[in-house]
């Protein structure tokens, strides 16, 4: 396997698991991604998601060059569960524990999460370029919604890589951390968030990027469909919990 999931409380850490070849990616890869988080997101006991790697050099370096070489111009597609964490519609919180760097469709795959946790010493970039391919995961598109257009080009354009501390400065990363604490720090970031009203912060998250996009029928939409959060079962549990000062047990009704 080279994917490996495991479950602390409400929080999914999703694992890419082939370290003797910096975790780089293949079909078998990106269909075991895309097979946890399908399941992840009909799962009710998962709140929120942490994908990282094994090892402390490397994240993922990215495309399986060899196969891909092997198998002619074919890139690795991972199922619906994937698919949706590219076109940003997944609805569960993810957070990237970047252990070490990430290049290409490693890379992408950190752009799809919500926020990342990156180790002090990792760097970033969509080198594709320098190789004839382009960065059609994810790379081109999201990249610029994250970094001033100009560095993203930059990027783009050249394929060198951004390190940890311009990118956290950029606004792309949320904390750089040393290596050891990459994994701890990404998971209680996701335990702060799945503690919250899984309609809610699912509710926010749509309507983050809605607003982002420039969707202008989902802000419209968004008085409306913010009642349904209002008259929610939690919403009634998180301000009686507040007046009787205890914790707060989310339905997620």
């Amino acid at each position: 396997m080279s994917v490996v999931t495991e479950q602390h409380g409400s929080v999914l850490i999703v694992t890419l698991d082939r370290p003797s070849r910096h975790n780089v990616v293949d079909v078998e890869m990106m269909a075991g991604i895309g097979g946890a988080l399908a399941d992840a997101e009909s799962d009710d006991s998962v709140a929120a998601i942490v994908i990282t790697g094994t090892g402390e050099r490397m994240f993922c370096a990215g495309l399986d060059l060899k196969a891909f070489a092997a198998g002619g111009a074919r890139r690795p597609v991972g199922g619906p569960g994937l698919e949706v964490l590219l076109e940003r519609t997944y609805p569960k919180p993810i957070v990237g524990a970047a252990n070490g760097s990430a290049f290409a469709v490693g890379f992408e795959l950190l752009l799809a999460c919500d926020l990342i946790v990156a180790a002090d010493h990792a760097t970033f970039g969509i080198p594709e370029v320098k190789r004839g391919l382009v960065a059609a995961g994810g790379g081109i598109s999201l990249l610029p919604r994250r970094i001033p257009l100009a560095i993203a080009l930059e990027m783009g354009l050249t394929g060198e890589p951004l390190d940890a501390v311009r990118a956290h400065s950029l606004g792309l990363v949320n904390r750089v951390v040393p290596a050891e604490r990459v994994r701890d720090e990404a998971v209680g970031l996701a335990e702060s968030i799945a503690a919250n009203a899984p309609l809610a912060v699912r509710f926010t998250k749509e309507h983050m990027y809605s607003a982002v996009a420039g969707d202008e029928s989902a802000r419209r939409r968004m008085h409306e469909l913010s009642q349904d959060v209002f008259a929610s079962v939690d919403a009634k549990e998180g301000a009686q919990a507040f007046v009787e000062r205890r914790k707060p047990v989310w339905r997620g009704q």
